[in-house]
């Protein structure tokens, strides 16, 4: 019998508890393909020193490697918090079809978790707290050229 929606935030929130209480923040996600298949992530960022290595991000990366694609096109991903702005990216670029979430923005951010500057920064309502500027250069063309060029290039 296939679990419920319920049952995956359930082990979503489960990992959560898991990783705070360990090494890791307090953060858990599962990935459900369209297929059924399952496939889950914990925050891992300090203990893999890598910023991006969000639950969210590592169940994508475990579904994307296990099922050897990078469109979850119809996938649901379960989180035991609101996905943060990087994490909300990656949603996108994956093709997952659904978010459910069980802690809101406002609860991680009483805990220590506050993103709610990078989300104005992108909402346009702030400015980037690290200066992205454009440089003008001669190459800047190059590498599209060549993927257009690729015959075997993939579009995503």
């Amino acid at each position: 019998m296939a679990a419920s929606a319920n049952q995956h935030l359930d082990r979503a929130i489960e990992l959560a508890t898991e990783s705070a209480s360990n090494d890791g923040g307090p953060f858990g996600a599962v990935v459900v393909t369209a297929s059924g298949r399952v496939y889950e992530g914990r925050n891992t960022v300090v203990s893999s020193n890598d910023p991006s290595a969000h639950a969210e991000i590592n169940a994508i990366r475990a579904a994307c490697a296990a099922e050897s694609t990078h469109d979850l096109s119809g996938a649901v991903l379960y989180a035991s918090a609101q996905p943060c702005p990087m994490c909300a990216a990656a949603i996108y670029w994956s093709g997952i079809a659904r978010v459910e979430y069980a802690a809101t923005e406002q609860q991680a951010a009483a805990a220590g978790f506050a993103d709610a500057d990078i989300a104005e920064y992108l909402k346009g309502t702030r400015e980037s707290p690290v200066p992205f500027t454009h440089q003008e250069h001669s190459l800047s063309d190059a590498p599209f050229t060549a993927f257009q060029a690729n015959p075997n290039a993939v579009e995503y």
